[in-house]
């Protein structure tokens, strides 16, 4: 094992393997107080990626619904019942990763799911509190809530299924950070499944290897945002990369939402992956609650986010969340729009901060017809 610096957790961490960081780090902001979880995303990914044999229950994205539901069943409750608490000193982790128990030697500490647990990706959905009784009228403030959270993998930056792998099949690739599986080289021993806090590798019953989400690298070649960030109709999700080389730059919008503003923030950090999946948290929940999901950064990223209404640049960088199919590098806030630029300095946004109106009149002369607000 060796030490390496982990950023979320404010330490260095146990890890098998050292390894410079990539020359960037893919890395994805979902704004959970916006997703509706009509799952269009889902949907996107299901039928690009993974709509062949043996891929049946495979969702590389997923909406699930907090804090009952989760697919595969249990994958985040189960694994916080075999850790300690997480104990946090200010933003230092004072607890262990799953690095970091037992023998050296040892996998990271996870678990397998069952084949039932993977018979129902909508099992809790829309559910709240088990107290609440049907045809219960809520007045005003209550303490019942659920949420919507979408995911994906997050290519992370100290991958648990690659330190499981005995094949060395996986890998991250250094010009971006994402992480895939070599299928020549795999041979199906499902470590990884059981190594992934987040459970986002999968195994394929007929190829007998395991697959994951990969990061829709062919579109990022080409500059593009992933698939399930392009279809969201809610806008809630920003595909970028992080400055892994230098510091966090102001003008790079991932850089700035969650290095320097800190409004978004990684999930389940206390596992010790440096997961890149950012999500700013949603209002309306407990902050206990959400500490436990998020982190100690909670009500820093809730403040930054009520606040944005007031500061040009924060609200800049968040109305940038869907405004095109390519990825942004850079940005600026020029009067009252904000631009955006890829990595090879071209132009690929240009969004208002007010949305203009136009006003027709009813009748047009032009074409002799009327206008009506039916189409």
């Amino acid at each position: 094992m060796v030490k390496r610096d982990n950023w979320q957790l404010g330490r260095q961490m146990e890890y098998p393997y050292e390894g410079p960081p990539p020359r960037k780090q893919v890395a994805y902001i979902f704004d959970a107080n916006k997703c509706i979880a009509c799952q269009t995303c889902t949907l996107a990914c299901k039928t690009a990626w993974t709509s062949g044999k043996g891929q049946e229950t495979m969702f590389w994205n997923n909406v699930e619904t907090k804090p009952y539901g989760g697919y595969p069943q249990g994958w985040d409750t189960r694994l916080l019942e075999k850790q300690e608490p997480a104990r946090w000193r200010g933003k230092v982790l004072a607890s262990k990763t799953i690095f970091e128990h037992g023998n050296p030697l040892d996998p990271p500490t996870g678990h397998k799911p069952a084949f039932t647990d993977y018979a129902a990706p909508n099992l809790g959905e829309d559910d709240v509190s088990a107290s609440v009784a049907p045809g219960t009228h809520f007045n005003g403030v209550h303490d019942a809530w659920m949420y919507y959270l979408p995911r994906i993998c997050n290519h992370c930056d100290s991958p648990a299924c690659l330190a499981a792998c005995p094949r060395k099949a996986i890998y991250k690739r250094p010009e971006d950070g994402i992480v895939l599986i070599d299928q020549e080289r795999c041979r199906g021993y499902q470590e990884c499944v059981s190594a992934c806090p987040y459970k986002k590798t999968f195994f394929n019953m007929v190829s007998r290897t395991s697959e994951k989400c990969i990061g829709c690298y062919p579109r990022v070649e080409q500059g593009e945002v992933a698939l399930c960030v392009e279809s969201c109709i809610g806008k809630i999700r920003m595909h970028g990369f992080l400055t892994t080389q230098a510091p966090p730059r102001e003008d790079n919008p991932l850089d700035y939402l969650i290095k320097i503003r800190k409004v978004a923030l990684p999930l389940y950090p206390q596992f010790g992956t440096g997961p890149n999946v950012y999500y700013i948290p949603p209002l309306h929940v407990a902050t206990g609650i959400l500490e436990q999901m998020f982190g100690p950064g909670v009500d820093e990223a809730k403040r930054q986010y009520l606040a944005a209404k007031e500061d040009k640049q924060l609200l800049g960088a968040m109305i940038l969340f869907g405004s095109q199919n390519r990825i942004v590098e850079r940005f600026e806030v020029q009067g009252d729009e904000v631009v955006g630029w890829s990595g090879a300095g071209e132009e690929v946004t240009r969004v208002p901060f007010t949305e203009p109106v136009h006003l027709r009149a009813s009748y047009d002369a032009a074409r002799e017809v009327y206008r009506h607000n039916t189409t």
